[in-house]
This record gives structure tokens, sequence and C-alpha cells, in this order.
């Protein structure tokens, strides 16, 4: 079975049709029970692709960490994030998307079409944008941004991960896994918890009704 990996026509046909800079816009962190949602926006240069770029999940850590570097030296970058009570304030999927408008405001210089990842537009964009549905294993620019956000995100995880420890952050990243919840009900609910998803909700309701 062949195997497609990620091109540039979607960039290719923001340039037709009047783009000058294309940016890939990409998110890490919807899911995880704990920490921030963090955005990259990527405007690559044709001339200076980095090899192998795919889809931040089909790549190793190892392999990420290489790949980020070589994009940051090769690219236009920028990086946005949504704080978890920006998270709880607003809905996971309304902070993703301010995290997405950040990393494209953090640019150094402004794109004129964003290409982003999943099948919504954010808002408040104020520039032309393309949805595309799994747009990290179609287009270069949105695997170059899913590298970069995933790869800021996690020394995120890991850095919190020493000040909070015993809920296994630098390998779970956040995510709902059965030792995080295990921790949950053991050590409590930290700042950096989500407390509008469900699990941690319920740890804190049910905390409430146990003090009563």
């Amino acid at each position: 079975m062949m195997v497609s990996l990620p091109d540039f026509r979607f960039e290719t046909a923001a340039l037709h049709s009047g783009s000058r800079r294309a940016a890939g816009v990409d998110e890490a962190g919807r899911g995880p029970l704990a920490g921030p949602v963090v955005a990259a926006a990527v405007v690559l240069d044709v001339r200076h692709l980095p090899g192998g770029l795919n889809d931040s999940k089909k790549l190793s850590a190892a392999k990420r960490d290489l790949l980020a570097d070589l994009i940051r030296t090769q690219a236009d970058v920028g990086v946005g994030i949504a704080s978890v009570s920006e998270i709880d304030e607003l809905n996971i999927l309304r902070a993703s998307h301010l995290a997405m408008q950040r990393a494209l405001d953090a640019l150094k210089t402004a794109a004129d079409h964003a290409l982003i990842d999943g099948n919504l537009i954010p808002r408040d964009l104020t520039i032309p944008a393309t949805a595309i549905i799994k747009g990290d294993a179609l287009s270069l620019s949105i695997a170059a941004a899913s590298i970069v956000a995933k790869v800021q995100r996690d020394a995120i995880m890991v850095d919190l991960a020493q000040q909070f420890p015993g809920y296994g952050w630098d390998q779970n990243m956040g995510y709902p896994t059965k030792a995080h919840r295990q921790a949950l009900q053991d050590l409590g609910v930290t700042p950096h918890h989500r407390r509008s998803f469900k699990p941690v909700h319920n740890i804190l309701y049910q905390d409430k009704n146990v003090s009563r």
C-alpha cells in the first residue's frame, strides 16, 4: 500500500489565488486534562523545505525535536499559547482558536492566508483561511506547525512535571492515562488541571460532597 505524505498543493493553491505568504497552523493539547493548549503557525520557504516533514503523531520524539529545530531555522515560525484558565473560561475549541490567532500574530512577517488544521476556521481571524481536515497529514506547512506545537507543548509539560511530581506529565503530557487519573484521585487537582474537563470537575465535585 502506498503511503501518502504531505505536500505543497494547498500552499500552491493559495499562492495562485493571490496570496504571497500562506501559513500552516495547527495546535497541540486539545485532549489533555492538564496544561495549556499550544499552537504554531509556519510559513515555509519552498526553496528550503526541511526533509521528512509529516504529521507529528507519525514521528518519534527524537525526529520531532530534530525537525522542530530545522523548521525554526529555515522558516518563519510563530507560537501562541492559551492558558488553562482561558481553556476553562472559553472552552477548549475557542481557546485552541485563540492560540492559533496568537501564533499567526507572532510570525516575524504577517501571513496573508492561513491553512488551518481541522474543519473550522477561527472566527476572529482577520485574513483569508482554508480549513483542511487532517491537514497535518496533507499540507507540509500544517505538518511543520504540528511538529513545532507538539515539541513546544511537550517541553512545557516536562517542565511542569518537575514542579508537580507524581502525575507523570513528562510521560503522558497531561493526557488522561490510567496513571494520571489515579494520581488525580490520590494527589488531587493542581492549578494546571483543566477544571472544565469532566474527570477533573468530577473529582472537585466529589471532594466538595465529601467535605460537607
